[in-house]
């Protein structure tokens, strides 16, 4: 007969539903419930000491997550992802897949799920995550489908990837162990890869066409005033616009870029392209052009600078005032490159140019006269921007952004690669890994120390240790034990396919609130002894012991990726139980039939 848990299970299992519903509610936010349920644990456990401790070591307990290893690899992680943006080092990938998506948008999602779970099964499925997490991220800034709606989906595709061999993920190689230990035959790589590719082509449907749909469009409302800026870009001699149509470079440029006056014939070194759009807009025209908008020689000394002060080359909105010395001059006239070391790329008016003015012709020759109200696009380090705006009565205006540092880029992605590569083959723990890249992308200047909050979630981080501090209540207190127990009594009188999946279900819910490593530890030993009990083959309940163990959807706290794109998709604990509890059951469900089906049980 089962005895009653005891009363610090009971406890551990209240305070983890209690998390729960919070987190459902939206109401505190994640961060409060997150800090509330640390600060329950370590005073329950300070005036009711689990068994064998002091209470002091309930203090440890409850906040051993802030340095706990998991933690700290994603905020290396983090960081590591930060420097892949910041250097540029992702363009590549995301404008191929910017193409793809322009072209259509369902097909591109499609091979984006198929590509992320191709490579999970191969390489752990953070590091894949980790790699494709910063691209969809740009992606969507890009203008393609919002982050919001593809990192869960995403997500997901590796975890399922991730699922289908037994290098997968550490949970699954943990399973095999401890099956291993217990007297099962030890199982290969793709022992059962054939039963998870089925269960992922029957998932897919779901993550590419209903789960996106489920979510809502988180992006971040730009307040500012959408500016259109006029810009000339001048042909370089060994540029790539030489000797190219006009038709051939249009569709490579950003849909809010216009042309004006657009020439006939082939480019030649020296012309002109006269060009408007938003501030991004115009940036990205002027990176994939390789056009010059600005005189070389002071672009090229802004470089030099920068590189020997080691500063980050930004660009700022500047509006001309009534007092500027400006109004009344021309760009060539004003010296402005002379007298302070920076480039003006381009020139907004209030008065919004739609076509080609005799106005945007005299700012093509270099002849326009600024005005008051006009706004300047301009680039530089920040002490000369700054001296600029004192200097010529200039009113700095919201949008100031940092220049991707490409001279880095390919650094950047050495480090990631390594740390992926390293850890991929089982060189070094994921954790070592992510630790020397972040630690490398520091030193190397691709993230700078004062930078590094930009990268860091702070919802995510307090998210992160009180779950870990949950998981360790309830593997501390002996619930995870006695719901085990529960569980194998339970399930002595139903048929074998009906054990198969509550099995798989009891796992589920485990690594959905407590930890992989919890589950697979609890979970794999109970499987094995009800397989004993019933004449049962052993190895269908530990496969579902690893399925169920992988089945982390529901949740953000279930599994470190889940927390990983919680930050950049702006999602709430509400997302993850609306998307993931459908395929949760959908997964336990196809998988409970095929091994059924496959084990003839």
């Amino acid at each position: 007969m089962l005895e009653a848990p005891s009363f610090h299970a009971i406890a551990a299992m209240v305070v983890t539903i209690a998390m729960f519903i919070g987190f459902a509610r939206s109401r505190p936010s994640t961060e409060i419930v997150s800090l509330m349920t640390i600060a329950v644990i370590a005073v329950f456990l300070y005036f009711f000491p689990l068994p064998d401790t002091r209470p002091t070591d309930g203090l440890s307990l409850a906040f051993s997550g802030f340095g706990h290893y998991a933690l700290i690899t994603i905020c290396a992680l983090m960081i590591m992802g930060r420097g892949l943006v910041v250097t540029g080092a992702l363009e590549p990938a995301a404008h191929l897949l910017e193409r793809l998506f322009k072209w259509n948008v369902q097909i591109g999602l499609l091979v984006s799920l198929v590509a992320a779970m191709a490579l999970s099964m191969a390489v752990n499925d953070t590091p894949v995550l980790v790699l494709l997490l910063p691209i969809f991220v740009s992606l969507a800034a890009r203008g393609a489908m919002p982050a919001s709606k593809t990192l869960i989906p995403l997500n997901a595709a590796v975890l399922i990837g991730g699922m289908a061999t037994t290098i997968g993920t550490s949970t699954n190689i943990l399973v095999v162990s401890i099956a291993s230990d217990l007297g099962m035959p030890e199982m290969s790589v793709f022992h059962y890869t054939p039963i998870v590719l089925v269960a992922a082509a029957i998932a897919l449907p779901y993550l590419w066409l209903v789960m996106p749909r489920l979510l809502k469009d988180n992006t971040q409302e730009d307040t500012r005033p959408r500016r259109h800026f006029q810009a000339r870009l001048r042909v370089s001699e060994d540029g790539p616009l030489t000797g190219e149509l006009l038709s051939d470079i249009l569709p490579r440029l950003p849909d809010t870029v216009t042309v004006h006056d657009p020439p006939i014939g082939r480019l030649q070194p020296q012309q002109r392209l006269l060009i408007s759009g938003p501030q991004e807009a115009v940036e990205e025209a002027m990176r994939t052009l390789r056009g010059e908008a600005a005189p070389d020689w002071v672009l090229s000394k802004i470089k030099r600078k920068a590189s020997a002060q080691n500063e980050d080359v930004i660009v700022v909105e500047l509006a001309v005032t009534a007092d500027s010395r400006l109004i009344g001059r021309t760009l060539p006239s004003s010296g402005v490159a002379d007298l302070y070391g920076v480039a003006v790329l381009g020139v907004h008016r209030p008065e919004r140019w739609t076509g080609v003015t005799d106005e945007f012709n005299d700012y093509s020759a270099g002849d326009m006269r600024f005005a008051e109200g006009d706004v300047l696009m301009v680039t530089g380090l920040r002490a000369d921007l700054e001296e600029f705006a004192r200097g010529d009565s200039l009113l700095m205006l919201e949008g100031m952004r940092e220049l991707p540092r490409r001279s880095k880029a390919v650094l950047s992605a050495v480090i990631m690669g390594g740390a992926v590569f390293t850890a991929s083959i089982g060189l070094f723990p994921i954790a070592i890994s992510a630790l020397a890249g972040a630690i490398l992308m520091f030193l190397t200047g691709c993230v700078k120390f004062d930078r590094v909050g930009r990268a860091l979630s702070a919802k995510v981080i307090v998210l992160v240790a009180a779950s870990i501090a949950v998981g360790s209540i309830v593997e501390a207190s002996g619930a995870a034990a006695w719901l085990g127990m529960a569980l194998s009594l339970g399930l002595s009188s139903l048929p074998p396919a009906l054990v198969l999946g509550a099995i798989m279900l009891f796992v589920t819910v485990l690594t959905n609130f407590a930890s992989n490593a919890t589950a697979a530890t609890v979970g794999t030993p109970i499987a094995f002894s009800i397989a004993t009990e019933l004449g049962l083959p052993p190895e269908p309940l530990v496969l579902a012991v690893l399925f169920g163990c992988n089945l982390c959807y529901a949740t953000p706290i279930a599994y470190q990726t889940n927390m990983l794109i919680m930050g950049e998709g702006s999602y709430e604990f509400s997302d993850y139980i609306r998307t993931g509890v459908p395929l949760v059951l959908l997964m336990v469900t196809t998988l409970s039939v095929l091994l059924v089906l496959t084990y003839r049980l």
